[in-house]
């Protein structure tokens, strides 16, 4: 069997591409556990990775959780959970690349995604309800957070699908684009990132992620107690401008 989830690293952007498209990248514990050693490796380099994309092969971003593995012991407690919230929690910013079909699980796994784009024949959708399943992986958690709470209980609770258009329009995709831009919005987007001072955006997105549920005054004050400080390079960044 091939790698499960491949990863390339051009020009200060790692991208990570789910591989297993014969299955419509199905999520099961083999390709958990290849995405969680990537993630630890990518957390790793530091600064040497400025932007993270997370792609899929195929004609579908990925079906959800493989459901022929269910009841077959994962290597830890809260497993999948554990990994998509790492992949959130990366110090480089994210973005998700989304086309075809993003179910459930694998909607649960976007989620993690700083910037979701999403390709014009895109359908997200949360299944649970299908299944008699309950969300152990964020979906109660991020999907409100992305695009409020209504709007979360009707994706819910009816489990309907969303076309790229519309979950660019309700805020759940940052960007809906022609299928075929799809790759290289989301390149484009993350070599932007990449030349940006790793100093500023780290510490920006760790900001964003720790000010969540603040109130605003308190947020403010969480700003300035927490920051991070001028880059190193900022004089000669200055300079050069």
């Amino acid at each position: 069997m091939g790698e499960l989830v491949l990863r390339e690293d051009a020009g200060g952007v790692a991208t990570l591409t789910l591989n297993r498209p014969d299955k419509r990248n199905a999520l099961n514990l083999a390709l958990w556990g290849e995405l969680d050693a990537h993630v630890d490796a990518i957390r790793a380099a530091g600064e040497a990775i400025g932007a993270v994309i997370l792609r899929a092969s195929g004609p579908s971003f990925c079906a959800g959780n493989d459901l022929k593995e269910r009841g077959i012991k994962a290597p830890r407690p809260h497993y999948q959970a554990s990994i998509v919230t790492k992949l959130a929690e990366l110090p480089q910013p994210l973005i998700v690349a989304v086309q075809g079909g993003c179910f459930t699980g694998g909607l649960e796994l976007a989620l993690a995604g700083d910037i979701i784009v999403a390709g014009e024949g895109a359908n997200f959708a949360d299944t649970h309800g299908k299944f008699g399943l309950v969300p152990i992986w964020g979906m109660s958690q991020r999907l409100p957070r992305r695009v409020g709470e209504w709007k979360a209980r009707e994706i819910s609770f009816t489990g309907l699908p969303i076309d790229g258009r519309e979950a660019e329009r309700i805020g759940l995709a940052n960007r809906c684009v022609p299928d075929a831009e799809l790759d290289a919005t989301a390149r484009t987007l993350a070599e932007a990132i990449a030349a940006q001072s790793r100093h500023s955006v780290f510490a920006y997105k760790k900001l964003y992620r720790e000010q969540t549920d603040l109130p605003l005054d308190a947020g403010l004050v969480h700003e300035v107690s927490n920051s991070a400080g001028v880059a190193p390079d900022m004089a000669e960044r200055v300079a050069r401008f």
